[in-house]
């Protein structure tokens, strides 16, 4: 599986944006998908995961109330909505592929990964 992320760009503070990931080579709606980011200097973490359905999410607390984890099995994509963007929200946000039935919030059980994408959200 190949997992394109795009969406990313600068954006004041307050502001908001829309994340995608798109996926090819495999069966997309067989896999729970998650978003993770890395900010310079931290290790990567967890932001948010949807179960192969749509039917369950997950999220950080960091990101609860201000972010929205959503997919389109028909366009094998999955979306973050991410809106009252603060500077600690800046990082590179990896869009990630679980082969498992049960959802994880553990990067390491995640299987396959897009390349990233930059948020960049100035004060």
């Amino acid at each position: 599986v190949q997992l394109q992320a795009c969406g990313g760009g600068l954006v004041q503070a307050g502001g908001s944006l829309r994340l995608s990931c798109a996926a090819s080579g495999g069966t997309f709606s067989r896999y729970a998908m998650g978003w993770f980011r890395q900010a310079p200097g931290k290790e990567r973490e967890f932001v948010a995961l949807i179960n192969w359905s749509g039917g369950l999410t997950g999220y950080a607390d960091s990101a609860k109330g201000r972010f929205a984890i959503s997919r389109d099995n028909a366009k094998n994509t999955v979306y973050l909505q991410m809106n009252s963007l603060k500077s600690e929200d800046t990082a590179v946000y990896y869009c990630a592929a679980d082969r498992a039935v049960m959802t994880t919030r553990k990067p390491e059980q995640y299987d396959y990964w897009g390349q990233g994408t930059l948020v960049t959200v100035s004060s």
